[in-house]
């Protein structure tokens, strides 16, 4: 399936671009514009790789392709440093939204770490204030251009740090002023949820939902961890518990397997996974089953009948779009139209929202694919 000059592709004629989607793993220093980024580090004196805006995609691209996680969170020292001012932050925000616009999102939550742009004398609330008047202007922006998006804030603690606990009662703080949900991030591998189960353990008396990175760098303990002391209501990839599958017999198309306990749990409850296949390449987190799309558990988890859910996780790292996401794996896996709306009907489904709101968002992606 061709994709055009414009980042589209088309399935039985229908442009993928306008149909409604929703983005639910979607970082907010992992799509920053490369000629943003060149801009505001030349007016904060901070050197760039390149200073051609394709270049340093290009620049983007070639270096998150390490098929390491940590070699590729490394991008971000430059994202991130271009976010430190109320002025970065905010134009970053609403720069974000008009992407999700453009790109045919309906609803997204945007994660990132306040913590993390503090350098440029800001407070935590302070720096979640300018984002959340970025989200709004971009709104605005859509609305009066007669295209609606709603976008909320998903408040993410870096896994490394000591701050958690704060963070989680800042997000809490933010909650019914943009702020929807929780997350950890950084680096997973020997840093399990369980060392923040305090911070856990006050949202779960807050009633706070909280999504968490596990099952990208480490595998099923860092899954079971997310789920028991993270009380994780969704997972931030998750690809890995396909580990917890085994596979009994495979004749062409129809293949047996047996879950484990632990993938038995995570399906039978429809724990959403936040799958981003450009990004699970690049990071190596599907190395255990290739090298190449097609050997992504994608389908396999799609097929045995977990809630998947497609996103694009950093769309500058990856030069990637929701849109060519799904062309991707239609291509891939052959998938059609109605494949691609249960996707969207997944997301929709575990966004955090209420359920009236959810349901709104189920009737428009229905009426979008012409349902």
């Amino acid at each position: 399936m061709p994709i055009d000059q414009n980042g589209d592709a088309r399935i039985g004629g229908v442009s993928l671009r306008s149909l409604p989607k929703i983005s639910l793993h979607d970082h907010l220093d992992g799509g920053v514009r490369p000629a943003t980024i060149i801009e505001l580090a030349d007016a904060a004196g901070i050197e760039v790789p390149e200073h051609d805006a394709a270049a340093l995609g290009d620049w983007f691209a070639r270096q998150s392709d390490s098929g390491s996680l940590v070699e590729y969170l490394k991008t971000f020292d430059l994202t991130i440093a271009v976010m430190q001012t109320r002025e970065g932050l905010t134009r970053v925000a609403r720069e974000f939204v008009d992407d999700l616009v453009a790109d045919g999102v309906i609803y997204a939550e945007v994660r990132w770490a306040p913590e993390q742009h503090l350098n440029g004398g800001l407070s935590l609330d302070e720096a979640v204030a300018a984002v959340q008047e970025g989200i709004e202007q971009g709104q605005d922006a859509a609305h009066a251009a007669g295209r609606d998006i709603r976008v909320g804030q998903l408040i993410s603690a870096m896994r490394h740090t000591d701050r958690a606990l704060e963070i989680a009662k800042l997000a809490v703080s933010w909650r019914d002023r943009g702020a929807v949900g929780f997350d950890i991030a950084g680096p997973e591998d020997g840093f399990p949820p369980s060392r923040l189960r305090e911070a856990f353990d006050y949202l779960a008396a807050e009633f706070f939902p909280a999504t968490v990175h596990a099952g990208e760098a480490a595998g099923v303990d860092s899954i079971r961890s997310a789920l028991i002391d993270g009380r994780a209501l969704r997972l931030g990839h998750g690809v890995r518990v396909a580990e917890d599958i085994e596979t009994i017999s495979e004749d062409g198309d129809d293949v047996q397997v047996r879950l484990g306990s632990l993938a038995q749990w995570v399906r039978d409850r429809e724990i959403p996974l936040e799958l981003s296949p450009s990004s699970n390449l690049q990071t190596g987190a599907i190395a255990a089953w290739g090298n190449v799309l097609a050997d992504h558990p994608f389908d396999l988890l799609y097929q045995v009948g977990f809630a998947v859910t497609v996103n694009v996780d950093n769309r500058t790292m990856s030069r990637t779009s929701l849109t060519r996401e799904l062309a991707l794996l239609a291509e891939t896996f052959d998938y059609d139209l109605a494949d691609l709306e249960t996707f969207q009907l997944n997301a929709a489904a575990a966004a955090f929202l209420p359920i009236e709101e959810r349901e709104e968002l189920i009737e428009l992606i229905a009426e979008g694919f012409g349902d």
